[in-house]
């Protein structure tokens, strides 16, 4: 999730669990330690892009973090914090580093939760960023800290945005499978043959719902509302796996293949090579559309080692974006 999502569930978390003791101290380190996982983006400045995407998400969003790390960020603490109680520091570094990376796992990239085994949990029920997840929570947060600590007001205030966000949570796990047998019967009906269908909700809302389905030789992307009257139009993406020639079977391929978890094409554009990653789709609401949020130039070297760098996204593209998703939600 973004960055003040993040926050706001670690402060809420540090609130549940030191509150009463602290007052506002416990949001303040709930929200610190509420954005420490994610200081993993950083490895983009000292590695290459596909190492880079392997590490997101990986180590610092694990159980095993949130274990290790718990107790020395507690330790550090009460060094200089009045409060000395390590068993509560503990727990509060802990529920807060632990909760990042489930709500994160809710999100189309997911997370490595059980690091260092391979297994990338992404159940795609809610985007990265979701104002009706995050304000109706924050604006609880706030009231909870205009009270005193140990104000029965302070708890339900902060147990109320708890529950809300993690209920607006559950009701989107419903929407993906309302939306899922949507496609599914669409699909039916207009005889498409497929191999596997993902969804997951568009930015900013739960109402509109996309998916990847995979085909024989392409891919399609549809977009289905709650409020359409009429059947869902899917583009069609080639496969095109073809073009990547004797580079598919380098090393560092295969890992942007598998990071990709095989949703990807292959397209050349004036004689450049081009990897895009569709499990987050375009953006745009327009059919067939190209520009990929996720869109990889392959530049290979002199010993035939390709490097995967990532296209720059435009600005005008985003703004566009949003004004057709408004149009598109109220239904085609």
């Amino acid at each position: 999730m973004d960055s003040l999502t993040q926050i706001v569930l670690g402060a809420a978390v540090g609130e549940a669990v030191l509150g009463r003791k602290i007052g506002n101290k416990a949001m303040l380190y709930g929200a610190i330690a509420g954005t420490i996982p994610d200081l993993d983006v950083l490895a983009s400045f000292f590695t290459d892009t596909v190492s880079a995407l392997e590490i997101h998400r990986g180590f610092t969003h694990s159980i095993f973090f949130s274990v290790l790390f718990a107790p020395i960020f507690a330790f550090i603490v009460t060094k200089y914090e009045t409060y000395k109680n390590f068993k509560n520091w503990t727990l509060l570094f802990f529920w807060a580093f632990i909760t990042h990376p489930i709500l994160d796992a809710q999100t189309t990239w997911g997370t490595q939760l059980f690091w260092p085994l391979d297994i990338r949990l992404a159940f795609k029920n809610i985007f990265v960023v979701d104002p009706l997840y995050t304000i109706p929570f924050l604006v609880f947060l706030i009231l909870a800290m205009r009270q005193k600590k140990a104000s029965e007001k302070r708890r339900l205030y902060n147990n109320l945005g708890l529950c809300i966000s993690s209920l607006y949570l559950v009701v989107t796990l419903i929407l993906k499978g309302v939306s899922y047998q949507k496609f599914t019967k669409e699909l039916a009906e207009q005889n498409i043959s497929y191999k596997t269908i993902k969804t997951k909700p568009t930015p900013l809302n739960a109402l509109l719902w996309t998916a990847n389905i995979e085909t024989k030789k392409s891919y399609l992307i549809g977009n289905s509302s709650f409020l359409d009257q009429h059947p869902i139009q899917f583009s069609e993406y080639p496969k095109a796996h073809y073009l990547l020639g004797d580079i598919a079977k380098h090393p560092k391929t295969k890992r942007m293949i598998a990071i990709s978890k095989g949703w990807y094409t292959i397209n050349k554009k004036n004689n450049n090579l081009y990897f895009n990653d569709l499990r987050f789709g375009v953006l745009s609401m327009q059919a067939n559309a190209t520009n990929f949020v996720f869109k990889y130039k392959i530049v290979v070297d002199a010993n035939g080692t390709p490097f995967f760098i990532e296209e720059p996204k435009e600005k005008r593209d985003g703004k566009k974006l949003l004004l057709d998703l408004w149009t598109r939600i109220k239904g085609n």
